[in-house]
């Protein structure tokens, strides 16, 4: 079955398309990307495992860009033509009360748009997507993997807030938990790595960053709440923060309103909000390193966030076999892991500092002393295939 798999943002389109069926093969054909889109001048590229292409082309939107890249694809001979994608499968966010992998239909796109309030920069591009590929490829089945399904298995006690029941209960406010593609793979591929390793604490950590307590297989606990606003620090979202704080925003010495603090929580917090520098790890620890105090701040905050929800679930798991950590910065970033890990040795977690210099974050690569008694991993995500394996399930049932 050839599968297309969709990630999006407000002006970005990325996509893999994969020849996959489970337990047989899973091929990924293609991938590509387009930026900027209704931005003029945006960049794409389209790789294979034979060959590569990219340009400069004004794509007023999703629905242009889906189609130049199908074009494309047929041009370098990935596909014969359009009708030959089986499905399109569409890492969604949040869908509220609908959960797992589900057929788009005009039901959960409605229920995507009744939670677009809480998921303003997810929600929206994917709604315009999911139409835009209806209208140009009407007869190719269409796929929403939402990212709040893997964490199903969250005890009710770690998914409610403090607050009035009837809130939770009719209004749907309460813990969901994101990053499920990411979070899935880690807990089906550790195993793999080990079959020893049934208790894993997965550090997602890239622009939007995530702590995922998992227990043979399943998730116990996510450090996001309601909003993929919340939980750790992120690239430029504000992660944990106190609701009473408003009180002190929304008066008339500040000049703010709701609107614009909304735009200020989500758009230009995190690590940005505190450094002034960036919103990249990479350029805050070189700022650091040269001496500006408001980018070690925002580092070490960083660190501190991802340390507390390590030690929380710890706690949560009596203990775990491994601490992985994947995404852009977990991945690639030896300083922030190096950081994460240090005096944790009451916890039998122990930095193997010479392979951590050595790991390059593109290869699956143990991290631990030889005398940690929890393994430390740098391991790749895949959350493409898993949102591939998820619409070919429900293509098939």
């Amino acid at each position: 079955m050839l599968i297309l798999v969709a990630n999006l943002g407000s002006t970005s389109f990325k996509y893999k398309l994969y020849d996959l069926v489970p337990g047989d093969h899973e091929t990924a054909l293609a991938e590509g990307a387009a930026d900027r889109l209704g931005l003029g001048a945006s960049n794409w590229s389209i790789k294979t495992d034979k060959d590569s292409s990219k340009g400069v082309v004004d794509l007023a939107d999703h629905a242009q860009a889906i189609d130049f890249h199908f074009k494309e694809l047929i041009n370098l001979g990935v596909i014969d033509s359009i009708d030959a994608v089986d499905a399109i499968g569409f890492k969604a966010v949040h869908g509220g009360p609908i959960s797992g992998a589900v057929k788009v239909d005009d039901q959960v796109i409605d229920t995507m748009q009744d939670f677009a309030d809480v998921a303003p920069a997810h929600n929206p591009p994917y709604i315009a997507a999911m139409k835009a590929f209806a209208k140009q490829l009407p007869s190719i089945p269409q796929v929403a993997a939402f990212e709040t399904a893997f964490h199903q298995s969250i005890p009710m006690s770690r998914q409610v807030y403090g607050i009035p029941y009837e809130w939770t209960t009719d209004l749907g406010i309460r813990r969901y938990g994101f990053h499920g593609a990411s979070h899935r793979y880690i807990a089906t591929r550790m195993p793999q790595l080990d079959s020893s390793i049934s208790k894993v604490i997965n550090c997602h950590l890239g622009g939007s960053c995530s702590i995922c307590a998992i227990e043979n297989g399943k998730s116990v606990a996510n450090s996001f709440g309601m909003t993929a606003q919340s939980g750790t620090f992120h690239a430029s979202r504000v992660g944990d923060f106190d609701a009473f704080a408003l009180m002190k925003l929304l008066t008339p010495e500040t000049g703010l309103d709701l609107d614009t603090i909304w735009k200020k929580l989500g758009k230009e917090s995190g690590l940005l909000g505190i450094s002034g520098v960036s919103s990249d790890m990479r350029e805050v620890i070189e700022a650091a390193d040269a001496g500006n105090d408001r980018a070690k701040l925002a580092f070490d905050a960083f660190v501190e966030t991802c340390r507390h929800y390590v030690g929380s679930y710890l706690a949560v798991l009596n203990g775990a076999d491994a601490l992985v950590f994947t995404g852009g910065i977990g991945q690639h970033s030896k300083v922030l892991r190096k950081a994460v890990c240090a005096n944790l040795d009451f916890a039998g977690i122990k930095l193997d500092v010479d392979k951590n210099e050595q790991a390059n974050g593109n290869e699956e690569t143990a991290i631990h002393a030889a005398d940690s008694k929890t393994q430390i991993w740098v391991v790749p995500t895949n959350e493409e295939l898993i949102v591939a394996r998820q619409t070919f399930d429900v293509l098939t049932q």
